[in-house]
């Protein structure tokens, strides 16, 4: 016979504690709430004091007080702004304000509500969260080796050939698009990054950059037909090319098929991998001589199996870049920012969101519409709890377009592939960068 009178005296003891413990706390909180009623400024002392430690507020930085003048600093975790003042001399400087603008949606995790505020530097955003597996981001040995061209050979520009009229696109406004730019909250300007990774890549860190124009294809033999148009329609002037071919077709490399569209005008050449018929990477080339990105994808998610999804437009959509704060992060926003019209077409209400959160990017785009705030919804407000100005019966409604998927950088090449840069790999993802889980990368 088992004898359980100990334990259920136990259990009840234990259940009057509680109660007991309960009842103190819940009569605590409704005395603080009925002298907040009272007196306002002991709310906003008191949420003013208590500021959750998220994982960016514990965010570590690299201790960095010199730095070589032609250092980019690419395997730096350090803020971007601080490097550049330390190249230019004025560490105790404080980088230029900016102006936020006010947005008008807390609904989604990728748009955080909007502050007016100057003195922080957390998230990059031009018009200019889960975490997937670790997957190699590496091309094929045979896609690095190329077939008609020697190692030696640079891609060049051998003349241009100008594409059908059907290929080009029909915007009146296409030719003269470059300067246009919003910042969201806890914003940096992209021309923070250091002075010698703009001089390292000119062409990525110019001021007056040329309209994009994209060339998507795939590995060899490749089944992703469908999810590599689907890509063309996130990158604005995108056309595919298939790049499966019978058994007696010549296959070209990479930096074959480089040259070929840099001889087109072609100013990014986007190769989607495959493996089990899914796509698993992302190879990003920056023409006509480099860097290549090489990217792993997961999550990916099309349009049509997101609930209540839309359908896009052939607009061009606006950019957000969050939260791109080292050097390295600098140049990969910069990436990004030369695959999209500078000037978007602000009637598409089109917006593409590429998210960095603890180095995984997570891409989304979806189309807004501002409408009238209901009586049940609360109105916009910023960090302090405050009711933002001028917005206060206006909200902001979010439909989400697809595809979406996530995005974490492998290695950064020089030139074009592995072959094309002779071996030089600027950055590479190595598995002890992830060990301490406060540092990041990007």
């Amino acid at each position: 016979m088992v004898h359980t009178g100990n334990k259920l005296r136990r259990q009840e003891q234990y259940v009057k504690v509680k109660k007991r413990r309960e009842s103190t706390r819940r009569d605590q909180r409704f005395r603080r709430k009925r002298e907040e009623a009272k007196d306002p400024r002991l709310r906003e002392e008191r949420r003013r004091r208590n500021v959750p430690q998220t994982q960016e507020r514990k965010r570590k930085w690299d201790d960095v007080e010199e730095i070589d003048q032609h250092d980019p600093g690419l395997g730096m975790a350090v803020d971007a702004s601080r490097l550049k003042r330390l190249q230019t001399g004025n560490p105790s400087s404080q980088p230029p304000n900016e102006t936020s603008v006010e947005a008008l949606t807390r609904d989604n995790a990728l748009y955080p509500t909007v502050r007016d505020e100057s003195e922080d530097h957390d998230q990059v955003s031009t018009a200019d969260g889960g975490v997937d597996r670790d997957g190699d981001g590496d091309e094929d040995g045979d896609e690095d080796r190329d077939s008609m061209l020697d190692p030696e050979s640079d891609v060049e520009d051998a003349g241009t050939e100008t594409p059908p009229p059907s290929e080009q696109p029909t915007t009146s406004t296409s030719q003269s698009r470059h300067g246009a730019t919003t910042e969201t909250t806890k914003s940096v300007p992209l021309d923070l990054a250091p002075t010698a990774l703009a001089q390292k890549f000119p062409t990525l860190f110019s001021t007056q950059p040329l309209m994009p124009k994209t060339l998507v294809t795939t590995f060899l033999h490749s089944t992703l037909h469908k999810e590599a148009r689907l890509v063309t329609t996130l990158f604005p002037n995108s056309d595919y090319v298939r790049r499966s071919a019978h058994r007696y077709s010549h296959n070209f490399s990479i930096r074959e098929i480089a040259k070929f569209a840099s001889n087109r005008d072609y100013t990014v050449l986007v190769v989607l991998k495959e493996d089990q018929k899914k796509p698993t990477g992302l190879t990003v080339v920056h023409l006509p001589k480099g860097p290549t990105f090489h990217f792993s994808l997961s999550n990916w998610v099309e349009g049509k199996k997101l609930p209540g999804h839309g359908n896009p437009t052939g607009h061009y959509p606006e950019l957000i870049l969050n939260n791109f704060r080292t050097p390295l992060g600098k140049l990969t926003a910069h990436l990004f920012r030369s695959i999209f019209p500078s000037q978007p077409e602000l009637q598409g209400r089109q917006v593409v969101t590429l998210h960095n959160q603890r180095d995984y990017i997570f891409v989304r785009r979806h189309r807004y519409v501002f409408r009238d705030k209901r009586s049940t919804e609360k109105s916009v407000v910023d960090r302090d709890g405050k009711e933002i100005k001028g917005v206060e019966g206006i909200r902001a409604g979010l439909q989400e377009l697809g595809p979406r998927f996530t995005l974490k950088l492998r290695r950064i090449d020089t030139g074009i592939g592995r072959a094309g840069s002779n071996g030089q790999v600027e950055w590479e993802w190595k598995g002890r960068l992830d060990k301490q889980r406060t540092k990041f990368q990007l």
